[in-house]
């Protein structure tokens, strides 16, 4: 099988994986709407392309496409839209698409794609706490589903509803006791998700809020699934204060102008919030405990692979 012709990686992947996870998918997809239906979510359209996206805090190629004269980028994550979202709702969620060009020595992790969707949601006035309780729930009532409409033999033999609250550990905790790897031997070790939190500035982007009470450190959190099985949700409570903003923007390093509409939005007033995306393959990966995230995506944009 020639490893340059899309056709044949198609045609070549593993039937029974390939529809077991899009079976999966479906589930997760129909499970986390109505449980957000039912808690007073509206569903939003997901932005595709816009003149502000996501900064990261890692290096990615950031594509982008000429809009009628004016440079947009491929959405990395809806994070600014639901921001400005609030403005008019409370609680939101889209399942978006994102693009991200990730580096080529992530091809070998086994939970990277360019291409995947997040289940990203924003809640006005919420606090960290408020939106991992949530993240808990959605999880477990998702993970039920799926043991129910799933034959067991296809899916992760670990899984289970896991005790709530899930485990809380501080970053510099995390960091002092296992050393920078500490996320693979932390998720490597457990047998339940935990959250990861109080995460330094310097580690993250500029638009989750920083602690009044500890300089340089932030109410954000990811969770972590168990097994090794690695990352799979961020979020935290946004920054939403104008001076606060550009602040961050300046410390950060990053370009006041291609943020000059948030920026903008913020003087005018934006409420503040709290929330997360979670990757829609990665959790499919996690729940049939696939060793390569492509294995269960129809399409998988594989990192520096020439792929349908």
């Amino acid at each position: 099988m020639s490893e340059a012709n899309p056709i044949e990686n198609f045609f070549f992947k593993d039937k029974e994986k390939i529809v077991t996870g899009t079976r999966v998918n479906t589930i997760i997809r129909g499970s986390m709407k109505r449980y957000l239906d039912r808690r007073g979510f509206l569903e939003i359209n997901p932005v595709v392309i816009s003149p502000i996206s996501d900064p990261l805090n890692h290096p990615v190629d950031d594509p982008t496409i000429d809009y009628y004269g004016h440079r947009y980028r491929l959405t990395k994550s809806m994070i600014f839209h639901k921001q400005l979202a609030l403005v008019h709702f409370d609680k939101i969620y889209s399942f978006s698409p994102n693009i991200r060009i990730e580096p080529l020595d992530r091809k070998s992790t086994g939970r990277h794609l360019a291409e995947f969707t997040q289940l990203d949601l924003e809640v006005k006035g919420a606090d960290r706490r408020a939106v991992m309780a949530l993240a808990e729930g959605m999880i477990n009532d998702s993970i039920a589903r799926v043991m129910r409409y799933i034959d067991g033999d296809k899916l992760n033999p670990d899984l289970r509803k896991y005790p709530r609250p899930f485990r809380s550990v501080k970053y510099l905790e995390a960091l002092e006791e296992y050393g920078e790897d500490f996320e693979a031997k932390m998720s490597a070790e457990a047998r339940d998700p935990f959250w990861i939190i109080d995460i330094p500035l310097q580690q993250r982007e500029f638009y989750d809020r920083e602690k009044d009470d500890e300089t340089g450190i932030l109410m954000d959190m990811d969770l972590i699934y168990p097994h090794g099985y690695g990352e799979a949700i961020s979020g935290g409570e946004r920054e939403f204060e104008f001076e606060r903003i550009l602040s961050r923007i300046i410390k950060k390093g990053q370009r006041q102008e291609d943020y000059a509409l948030l920026l903008e939005a913020s003087r005018k007033g934006i409420s503040p919030s709290a929330g997360f995306g979670i990757g829609i393959e990665r959790f499919v990966r996690f729940l049939t405990g696939s060793k390569n995230i492509s294995e269960v995506v129809l399409f998988p944009k594989e990192i520096g692979k020439y792929v349908l």
